[in-house]
């Protein structure tokens, strides 16, 4: 079953990313097909680099075990709009468009949004 999960929150702060990664690693986990498009300001989750503190969860090592078996898509214009770029985000992720959502969106047989 293709799974598309669209993540829109912050990675701190909420735990609405947090959430939404720990269901896709569950799914993957089941080999279910699983697309996180990340959007707004969910997309500097993606960015390599991060640091937090002992025993605190980690968005950007999250996102790592994410894209081992499934697909990481980044909203460009959401990076642009944030000044990420892609030499800083997470190797595995691949910016994306809202071409490419609205295909992923046709394509899965169940959307869940955070």
């Amino acid at each position: 079953m293709q799974t598309l999960i669209i993540i829109n929150d912050p990675p701190y702060g909420t735990e609405r990313l947090y959430n939404g990664l720990r269901l896709a690693h569950a799914l993957l986990k089941r080999d279910g097909e699983v697309t996180v498009f990340l959007m707004g300001d969910a997309v500097s989750g993606a960015k390599a680099g991060q640091k937090t503190p002992d025993g605190f969860y980690n968005i950007e090592r999250m996102v790592k075990r994410a894209t081992a078996k499934g697909q990481v898509l980044l909203c460009g214009t959401c990076m642009d709009a944030r000044g990420l770029t892609d030499d800083e985000v997470v190797e595995g992720v691949e910016r994306s468009t809202m071409d490419a959502l609205a295909e992923a969106t046709e394509q899965a047989d169940r959307v869940l949004v955070f």
